[in-house]
């Protein structure tokens, strides 16, 4: 199912459509300042599961996942003033940041030392999904392992999942580049992958 958004202006009967497919443990497809992603909601288990064996990806590279503010990521990172201080910079915008996680995060989502990549976007539609789901949700890449250049439509990404994904939101062209990824460990930035964002 493809349900077209307004990017700038998210309707709100439509986010409310999605977030009722995400609360009841559905994977959707959305729009982000970076790339089309695919996700669920994180307090899912089971659908987090789902995801790994749909993008082939083992549990051992967790994904990350998308809050709607750095208030909602103080509930699943702990953030040193350091740390709240660079993402006051850089947040809504196309990076992922590394934290050490809480136990509001799932096993599944914590890498072997505890920490999480988290994302706040600076697109309407997924920061709509989450505010209304009260959860954050999922956030990987919307393409298969291998796969040089993503799909950057709602059509090519159904076509691509053949039916495993729930909804597939249309909002538009995005960049089609990934998020930069940023380590904030111990009040030491390290850029672990170049992206989008320019630190």
């Amino acid at each position: 199912m493809i349900v077209n958004i307004n990017p700038d202006f998210p309707q709100g009967r439509l986010i409310s459509r999605v977030v009722a497919i995400l609360a009841e443990g559905g994977i959707i497809a959305y729009p982000t300042d970076t790339q089309y992603g695919i996700g669920c909601d994180l307090r899912k288990k089971k659908s987090i599961e789902k995801l790994y064996r749909l993008k082939q990806r083992s549990q051992k590279s967790p994904f990350s996942f998308i809050c709607a503010d750095l208030t909602h990521i103080s509930e699943y990172a702990r953030i040193s003033d350091f740390a709240y201080r660079t993402m006051r910079r850089l947040l809504p915008g196309p990076f992922t940041i590394v934290l050490p996680g809480t136990k509001l995060v799932p096993q599944i989502m914590l890498s072997k030392r505890h920490e999480c990549g988290l994302r706040v976007p600076s697109h309407n539609i997924p920061l709509a999904l989450v505010k209304e789901l009260e959860s954050p949700i999922i956030s990987t890449s919307a393409s298969l392992p291998g796969q040089e250049d993503p799909p950057r439509s709602a059509l090519e990404i159904d076509e691509l999942f053949k039916g495993n994904l729930d909804a597939v939101i249309d909002g538009g062209p995005v960049p089609g580049k990934p998020s930069t990824v940023i380590s904030l460990v111990n009040d030491e930035p390290v850029i672990l992958r170049e992206g989008l964002g320019v630190f």
